[in-house]
């Protein structure tokens, strides 16, 4: 049965949105970081042509493969449902709009924003009363418009309007720009902290960790069973938790360059807003150079607070949102295996 969804306002998705849906964002791109080992024993980093992503739903959990996006959730009822569609043109592996730097990252974030809202609005329906729902267009727009703005206002703005108290007591522009960069760090971290005491939340964070470790299982060619998966940790490079703390360390930067004496603040304030597509764009190509210098420890040290940072993102995660998680990933495997047997019959 689907219908019109009627419950869980946009409000429910926001939480979610900035720390979840990214990790899909950085599954659109070839930013792998895999470990081999050569024939002298030394432990090497390389990128493979693609890998798979995903990210936390409501009792769910939602993963992307070369061809589909796949969402399993477990309603009420007990049963896992597992539903899943084409990927879109633009996401797909002969997708070109994302080979232009910069542009790419604005773009496919679009585009995650939309899949992982969706998914994320059906799987709370689905969760809470085992029905599929009928999202319409609008929908997802005032769902994304809602949650955009309440990330833009609490990590941009509530920072430079907190930053002006700080003004009086400087001449720098460079310190009040530095002051509200230490702001929104604090905000953030605080922030992440704060949701992870929500009940409904952890039990999310408990799904990102399953999604994490079902990965990370299959990465390492181990099967993909309850106890294969659980043996993995938690945290991953690739989670999309780096990617947002990586939004708000370059944004110190790109804030610290616009002069504040003599500025009003309606002025200040659409600086920040307008800049946050262009600072997304430039954190997508970071972590892209990041990936392709993993080998480096400097960059290996660079990344590891957000591997820090995940300890608040993610839970350990029970037996049954392991199975859930692998049922998710399997999902997308069986229909990746069935497009290449059909475009090489041989």
């Amino acid at each position: 049965m689907r219908r019109h969804l009627t419950r869980w306002p946009a409000l429910a998705a926001a939480p979610h949105l900035f720390f979840l849906i990214p990790e899909l964002l950085i599954a659109a791109g070839p930013l792998v970081i895999g470990a081999i080992t050569d024939s002298s024993g030394r432990r090497r980093f390389r990128m493979p042509d693609f890998f798979y992503g995903g990210q936390a739903l409501i009792e769910g959990v939602m993963m992307r493969g070369r061809t589909t996006v796949a969402m399993s959730v477990r309603p009420p009822s007990g049963e896992i449902v597992t539903m899943s569609e084409p990927l879109p043109a633009a996401l797909s592996a002969d997708r070109k709009l994302i080979k232009i730097p910069f542009l790419r990252g604005m773009f496919v974030l679009y585009e995650t924003l939309v899949i992982g809202t969706r998914m994320l609005m059906r799987s709370a329906s689905i969760a809470a009363e085992g029905e599929d729902v009928e999202l319409g267009k609008g929908t997802i727009a005032l769902t994304m418009v809602f949650s955009i703005g309440f990330a833009i206002g609490l990590f941009f703005l509530l920072p430079l309007f907190l930053s002006t108290f700080a003004e009086s007591a400087t001449d720098s522009d460079l310190v009040a720009n530095g002051i509200e960069g230490l702001i929104r760090l604090v905000i953030f971290v605080a922030y992440i902290a704060a949701i992870g005491m929500m009940s409904d939340i952890r039990r999310v964070f408990a799904y990102h960790g399953a999604e994490h470790k079902a990965i990370s299982a299959y990465e390492a060619d181990k099967p993909l069973t309850p106890e294969e998966v659980d043996a993995f940790g938690t945290a991953h490079t690739r989670c999309g938790t780096t990617f947002i703390l990586i939004v708000v360390v370059i944004s110190i930067f790109f804030f610290s360059l616009i002069p504040r004496a003599g500025v009003p603040l309606v002025l200040l304030f659409a600086s920040r807003i307008v800049l946050v597509p262009l600072i997304a764009a430039v954190a997508y190509e970071l972590v892209r150079f990041g990936a392709r210098h993993y080998g480096n420890p400097v960059v290996r040290a660079l990344y590891a607070p957000g591997l820090w940072l995940q300890s608040l993102t993610t839970r350990p995660p029970d037996r049954s949102m392991l199975e859930v998680s692998i049922a998710s990933l399997e999902s997308c495997l069986a229909a990746d295996r069935a497009s290449a047997t059909a475009a090489d019959p041989a």
